[in-house]
């Protein structure tokens, strides 16, 4: 990871950290090679926790059921790249919202936002898509 990456991955946390309504945590994952790149919270979490962030990750976008899905598409649609249909991905848990965004050029890095349950998922949607938009990795 060269540190010009490595600046516009900090760049792109701190910015969904601030500008995603309601945030309490963003981070970016790199589902390659399983790694949380880099994160912001207003919480202490425990390592271990962070740790499981990015396989949950890699399970939500490309667990092995989620790509069999999309090798069928692919082939009754006569795709034959390797783009990945699933882009955007929202989860809601007892009190947090957590939304899961691929980078456009970066398929395999995924940006998360986590906000309170009372986020307006509409400003949310639309907040964390102009943030993802303006920071190309």
């Amino acid at each position: 990871m060269t540190s010009g990456f490595s600046d516009q991955v900090m760049s792109l946390v701190k910015t969904l950290r601030t500008e995603a309504p309601d945030c309490v945590a963003s981070g970016v994952v790199d589902m390659a090679t399983g790694m949380l790149l880099s994160y912001e919270t207003v919480d202490n979490h425990p390592p271990e926790v962070l740790d499981l962030l990015a396989g949950a990750t890699l399970d939500l976008f490309q667990g092995r059921t989620v790509v069999m899905i999309e090798d069928v598409f692919k082939e009754r649609r006569g795709v034959a790249n390797d783009q990945h249909f699933f882009q955007e991905i929202l989860v809601n848990s007892e009190n947090l919202t957590h939304l899961f965004i691929r980078m456009n050029e970066q398929q395999d890095v995924v940006a998360v936002v986590v906000c309170r349950k009372s986020v307006n998922v509409g400003m949310l949607f639309a907040q964390a898509r102009r943030v993802v938009q303006n920071h190309s990795l």
